[in-house]
């Protein structure tokens, strides 16, 4: 069994008297610590941290641990990573002997919890550069994507592309910008940076935005720019099979997620948004918030019914026991928190997946719940990915491929894919046309003789 530095062990005693837990079960905390991290060493030192714990939990079973040690092993486990948080040891975390070739590194800290004072704070527009006008112009810019309601995506990109442009031009003065300088640079992307189609399109875009709303000047014609050659893209797709062999490699909540990925042809941001309140049961529809706040509504799968009442039942102890706790329940999106004083309390408001880690958090004052974050699922997907042995390259948006293959192999209609999908231009959806085989006669025939 490995030992633990007593540096570690007093500060994990003060968080535990931090979070009240009785002294009588400090020892079982620190048993569960141990075990953990042993279990890391030999079996699950190469995975993340998400994954390590899902596995440590799942040998725990094996050995007939009952639900009750379970989830104080979990609870346990958290409460080192919210250690690893607020107290930076200098320690080695492990006493080892001085001939081990590969010592461990420290553990992996706790990701940055999130910030919900503003869904644009992880945008990266706010950081500092060397020239005091180029950040009050991405500060204007980050006001006009705010004012249009763009997503957190679409302003980190604008800024992101903004900010390269600015370094490509060496801090040049936003005043004195000319179209000439914006040809240069897609020309330099081209040309040098051999970057794709799509990559270009995203930086004219950007700089397109930069000009017309945050310098409020005319972008001008852009004339005999290289353009990337735009390369056909065919998604990938997955078969029944090769879906059934990674959902059952999946542990819940991310089995459930991923078949309403594919269910219901939903984007991994899609997913991660959906509401208690966004069900309609007796309806048999979800609605969901897709992108540029374009609202549709898509058919539950009749095949997980069961399983989302259940989800529904396990959220809505979760949440009656944040209440009883004195935790204010759910949160809402920028000040609509202020226009509806109650409504973070309501049920119907609380994500569809909370977060499964029991770690509060202190910055926020009493609401300590957050959906699942796309990391964990991308983690998830990508050891099961692998346990199924599928030799492919799946993400999370496979499934929405998926789904939109099987329903045309199917003899769906292309404009009722095209609803569910929420395209808004068919040609977007006719790109699934290619994945599927073409079933023709040989020889036309004239519709008079059919």
């Amino acid at each position: 069994m490995i030992s633990i530095t007593s540096a570690v062990i007093n500060n994990y005693e003060a968080v535990l008297k931090k979070r009240e837990i009785p002294v009588v079960h400090y020892a079982d905390f620190k048993k569960w610590l141990r075990y953990y991290h042993d279990f890391c060493v030999k079996y699950a030192e190469s995975t993340g941290k998400y994954e390590s714990v899902r596995l440590f939990l799942e040998k725990l079973k094996e050995k007939k641990q009952t639900e009750v040690q379970l989830q104080q092993a979990a609870h346990a486990i958290s409460l080192y990573f919210e250690m690893q948080k607020q107290v930076k040891v200098k320690e080695e975390f492990f006493n080892r002997q001085p001939s081990d070739q590969n010592p461990m590194p420290p553990y992996p800290p706790q990701p940055a919890l999130h910030q919900r004072k503003s869904q644009y704070t992880v945008a990266g527009y706010q950081e500092k550069s060397d020239s005091q006008e180029w950040d009050d112009v991405l500060a204007k810019l980050a006001g006009e994507i705010k004012v249009r309601h763009y997503s957190r995506n679409t302003l980190k990109t604008y800024a992101l592309w903004s900010r390269q442009f600015q370094r490509f031009l060496k801090n040049k003065p936003p005043q004195e910008l000319t179209t000439a300088d914006v040809k240069e640079y897609l020309t330099y992307l081209a040309v040098k940076g051999k970057v794709a189609a799509s990559t270009q399109n995203q930086a004219f875009n950007s700089l397109l935005f930069l000009f017309r709303h945050a310098l409020k000047r005319d972008f001008g014609e852009l004339r005999d720019v290289p353009r990337a050659k735009k390369s056909l893209y065919i998604p990938m797709v997955l078969s029944m099979p090769e879906i059934d062999a990674i959902l059952k490699q999946l542990s819940s909540p991310f089995n459930l997620f991923v078949k309403i990925l594919f269910g219901c042809g939903l984007r991994l941001f899609e997913g991660l948004q959906i509401r208690v309140g966004d069900f309609n049961f007796d309806a048999g529809k979800l609605l969901v918030h897709g992108k540029g706040k374009k609202d549709r509504t898509v058919p539950i799968p009749e095949t997980i019914l069961e399983e989302l009442k259940m989800q529904l039942m396990k959220i809505g102890e979760l949440h009656d026991r944040d209440l009883a706790a004195g935790y204010d329940g759910v949160f809402m999106d920028d000040d609509i928190e202020k226009k509806y004083p109650k409504a973070p309390k309501e049920f119907m408001y609380q994500w569809f997946f909370p977060q499964q880690s029991l770690t509060v958090a202190e910055e926020t004052g009493q609401r300590r719940r957050y959906h699942l974050h796309e990391s964990q699922i991308q983690g998830a997907l990508y050891h099961a990915v692998r346990r199924a042995k599928i030799p492919k390259k799946v993400t999370a948006h496979t499934f929405r491929h998926s789904f939109a293959t099987h329903l045309l192999q199917a003899n769906y209609d292309i404009r009722t894919i095209q609803t569910l999908l929420g395209h808004s231009s068919l040609k977007t959806t006719m790109i699934y046309t290619h994945c599927v085989p073409v079933r023709t006669v040989k020889e036309p025939r004239s519709p008079l003789d059919f």
